[in-house]
């Protein structure tokens, strides 16, 4: 019963990563940039070629798959989704990746804009998430000096007495601050950075417990 329910989740995963393939991902035309847009409206199919911050656990999700034995060839589109969530980093002014971008669909556009609607930053964990897990899958430094030039700027910019606190435009040169730490900075953000930096792999090893989409921890036990 059991191997039957896991072979039905495997699948659904395997067709849910196909279908995302199919019609939600897209590559900017100056630089190939990958990224996965949405759609509006199914019915009409107008596609949008923006995409937010939230869709930036989807690489590491890809590289975890990875890490568990499916399709090794994941791991290169997890490779590519994860540099661009990066440069929506590396791009803004405080170094900090704003709610969602807009890409370019002609050679001669940028490869993404900011969309002044949604430049803020609310801590968010994705990013670092996917960071996370594609040094587990790589072993590749730059991950962690890509969290590192991230935790950096949130030291620089979000740290406040007290705490920790968003930024209401990361396109300015003196951003203000948004009056509120979410939750998910401490329960998430925080607890990927920790694990990226950590020097032993065994600490809440994938092996050991599985990280739910909160980052809350469930054990595996033993069959």
């Amino acid at each position: 019963m059991l191997d039957n329910v896991l072979f039905r989740l495997r699948n659904d995963y395997l067709k849910a990563v196909d279908g995302i393939k199919k019609h939600l991902l897209r590559f900017s035309p100056r630089s190939g940039l990958a990224y996965v847009g949405s759609y509006s409206d199914w019915y009409s199919r107008h596609f949008r070629t923006v995409m937010e911050h939230l869709a930036c656990f989807f690489p590491g999700t890809l590289a975890l798959g990875v890490l568990h034995g499916l399709d090794p060839s994941h791991l290169n589109l997890a490779e590519n989704l994860t540099k661009t969530c990066y440069k929506m980093y590396e791009k803004s002014e405080v170094r900090l990746a704003p709610e969602a971008v807009s890409f370019g669909t002609q050679s001669y556009h940028q490869d993404f804009q900011f969309i002044l609607a949604v430049a803020q930053n609310v801590l968010r964990p994705e990013t670092v998430e996917s960071l996370f897990y594609m040094y587990l899958a790589t072993q590749d430094e730059k991950y962690r000096q890509w969290g590192w030039q991230i935790f950096k700027a949130f030291e620089k910019h979000s740290r406040v007495e007290g705490g920790y606190a968003g930024i209401s435009n990361v396109l300015a040169k003196t951003p203000s601050h948004i009056d509120k730490m979410e939750s998910f900075f401490l329960a998430e953000t925080l607890k990927y950075l920790y694990l990226l930096f950590s020097d032993s792999q065994d600490v809440l090893s994938i092996r050991h417990f599985v990280f739910n989409t909160e980052a809350h921890l469930l054990p595996i036990h033993d069959s």
